[in-house]
């Protein structure tokens, strides 16, 4: 999924795939399909993707039909991804990150024995997050092999998401950890396996509140997962100044700007700003068209 998003508003026809396989319970290694939701839709509402179309259906959306945990799926996961096309990406502004005004979030849970483990986790969240700030929502969504058709592999995670008074929404994801659980150490039905070791699922939720706050502790405009993205349509804008605001580059964004270098000829102007510790980008776009799409 991460890798046909660049590149789907720049297609002949609009797009819909269904994509088949594990949707949770691997948010170390690549952001699910939950987390693009939250983070990188808006992401596409900011580059004009998708804002000219008056009815749902012809906005950019990610859905989950079914859910799969690590390690194993066989094929009961799917994701639906549609996308409309562009003819061109628009300049961006994104500067003032805001005051966070709400949080709001899910606790996610396939083929668990007990059904209160995500609630477990969504209570747990929520004490850390009442205690800043009162409009905090965080739901369960527990799915079971004969209900929902979810995968063999039992699997919990939560994502949860902020936003701000300008529009600003950073997202964080946390899940167990599968490797533990292959490896046979979970002998306690109330604990959970994490890279760590063994967890209680309030142990989850709390390490899942953290991670948000670290976000919004940093800083900037855009979570840290989405930068790269952000980067690489930055640079397909028009022949304009756009500018982001981030907390901390990341190793895998500085290497997307070596890469935009490379492939584009697009250098970043980057400038730390000391009084709020963010770093401040901007580029001057290549004026990159769809030529696929007819003109109206």
């Amino acid at each position: 999924l991460e890798g046909i998003l660049p590149l789907a508003p720049f297609g002949k026809e609009s797009l819909a795939i269904t994509f088949t396989g594990i949707t949770d319970g691997l948010c170390q290694v690549d952001p699910s399909a939950d987390y693009w939701n939250r983070s990188g839709l808006p992401l596409f509402s900011a580059f004009g993707i998708g804002v000219e179309n008056d009815f749902d259906e012809e906005k950019p959306q990610i859905r989950v039909l079914q859910r799969a945990a690590a390690p194993e799926s066989e094929g009961n996961g799917k994701v639906l991804f549609t996308c409309p096309i562009v003819k061109q990406l628009q300049s961006i502004d994104m500067v003032d990150p805001g005051k966070i005004k709400r949080i709001r979030g899910t606790a996610i849970s396939c083929k668990i024995v007990s059904s209160s483990m995500a609630a477990r986790v969504a209570y747990a969240a929520k004490g850390i997050f009442h205690k800043l700030l009162p409009d905090v929502w965080i739901h369960t969504d527990v799915h079971t092999s004969k209900r929902h058709r979810c995968g063999p592999s039992p699997g919990i995670m939560m994502v949860v998401s902020s936003e701000s008074t300008t529009g600003i929404i950073l997202t964080a994801e946390c899940c167990m950890d599968h490797r533990q659980h292959q490896q046979g150490v979970n002998t306690d039905s109330s604990l959970i396996p994490s890279k760590t070791g063994l967890e209680f699922p309030e142990d989850l939720g709390k390490r899942g509140a953290c991670m948000l706050l670290e976000e919004i502790r940093r800083g900037g405009c855009i979570d840290t997962s989405c930068q790269s993205l952000a980067f690489l349509w930055m640079a397909l804008t028009p022949e304009d100044v756009s500018r982001i605001r981030v907390g901390t580059l990341s190793q895998y964004s500085i290497e997307t700007l070596r890469l935009i270098k490379h492939a584009f000829d697009v250098e970043f102007k980057v400038t730390p700003d000391l009084e709020s510790k963010t770093v401040l980008l901007s580029c001057l776009g290549t004026g990159y068209r769809n030529m696929a799409k007819a003109s109206t």
